[in-house]
């Protein structure tokens, strides 16, 4: 039975289907309301302070979760409709990037390190884990942990 996650709260729920009963709409999250969840192919538990970016297909942001806020001092309203890569200033060194591979070949894209230097804020260093939206409009979403 596939589990999914909720981007907003970071809710844990498993089910049979993708969509909510007879329609062809999302899955809600059952525990805030919000509008879809995400997929897990595996067991996947994000850190309490983990933090959630939902995105659009080519890579803008759509919402920020739990964790957003906290890690990076930037909420929905100044977030929306914003490239992710260049909102949160992500450094991922020399290696690939998480993102681009994620939107290109719909995988997931686990522990990668990454710097963190979002708008008005200090740097940080993180773990970057990058799931892709298993639906016809694309996306993903990018959980960073903090590395204490």
């Amino acid at each position: 039975m596939p589990v999914f996650i909720c981007p907003n709260c970071g809710n844990r729920l498993s089910g049979a289907e993708r969509t909510s009963g007879f329609r062809n709409a999302p899955r809600g999250c059952e525990r805030c309301g919000f509008g879809f969840l995400f997929e897990l192919l595996d067991d996947y538990y994000p850190a309490p302070n983990a933090a959630f970016f939902v995105c659009d297909g080519e890579g803008r942001v759509i919402g920020c979760g739990r964790g957003a806020f906290e890690l990076t001092g930037l909420d929905d309203e100044t977030a929306v409709g914003r490239p992710v890569r260049e909102l949160l200033g992500l450094d991922f060194g020399v290696s690939e990037d998480p993102i681009g591979t994620s939107l290109e070949w719909g995988v997931r894209v686990m522990g990668k390190p990454v710097r963190v230097e979002a708008e008005g804020d200090m740097p940080a260093e993180a773990v970057a884990d990058v799931f892709p939206a298993y639906d016809d409009d694309g996306g993903l979403l990018l959980v960073l942990t903090p590395k204490l």
